[in-house]
């Protein structure tokens, strides 16, 4: 792909994958896109560190990196479609975790929550906050916090509805406290990697009479 192609709303994946052309072949593209990146969270989540109610799980790193990568509507779709189809049955959730009983467990509002964090990044990373190391740390700092304000009154909900304690210490220490570890390391590790993907891409932050960093 040439630079004068790479317009303000470039994300990751258009620069290594030349856009197709016509309507139905960029659908097509798009849905391809996607189901990857269904795929990439759904390996990702297979890396899991067991703890009650909340796994530790790669699930957060690899929502992080398909938002990044496919921008806001391909990546808020992906995880979108990740939800409906571990919901369906297919093991795709931490653990193998699958069916409509998950609608139900008290981590569920974290998958809930991959959707907006997906699309948060993806919405920064096409005004290209991921090719810059500062921007890249707060951006994807934003996104982290995403399934917590969604996943935290959930769990609090569910455990409610158990008859189990639910008040806000109770919440921090089953749904935050456990994660804080993993979540910076994960956080490190997507803001770390997409300035480094789009300086191994060779791709200039400005293209000739136009400049695309901003």
């Amino acid at each position: 792909m040439s630079t004068s192609a790479l317009t303000p709303r470039t994300v990751l994946v258009d620069a290594a994958w030349r856009p197709a052309t016509g309507s139905f072949a960029s659908i097509g593209q798009a849905i391809i896109q996607m189901v990857a990146g269904v795929a990439v969270v759904a390996l990702l989540a297979r890396v899991d560190i067991p703890m009650w109610p909340v796994p530790i799980t790669g699930q957060t790193l690899g929502v992080l990196l398909v938002g990044a990568t496919l921008g806001a509507r391909r990546g808020g779709g992906a995880l979108f479609v990740y939800m409906l189809a571990g919901l369906a049955g297919l093991p795709v959730f931490a653990g193998g975790g699958a069916g409509p009983a998950a609608f139900f467990s008290p981590s569920f509002g974290y998958i809930v929550g991959f959707i907006p964090a997906a699309a948060l990044i993806g919405y920064l990373c096409e005004r290209h906050w991921d090719r810059h190391p500062i921007r890249s740390v707060a951006g994807f700092g934003l996104a982290s916090l995403i399934p917590f304000l969604i996943g935290v009154p959930w769990l609090g909900a569910v455990l409610a509805s158990l008859g189990q304690p639910h008040d806000l210490p109770t919440l921090m220490a089953l749904g935050v406290t456990p994660f804080l570890v993993g979540g910076v390391v994960k956080w490190a590790i997507a803001a770390a990697t997409l300035p480094a993907a789009w300086r191994l891409l060779g791709r200039p932050t400005r293209s000739p009479g136009k400049t695309l960093d901003r």
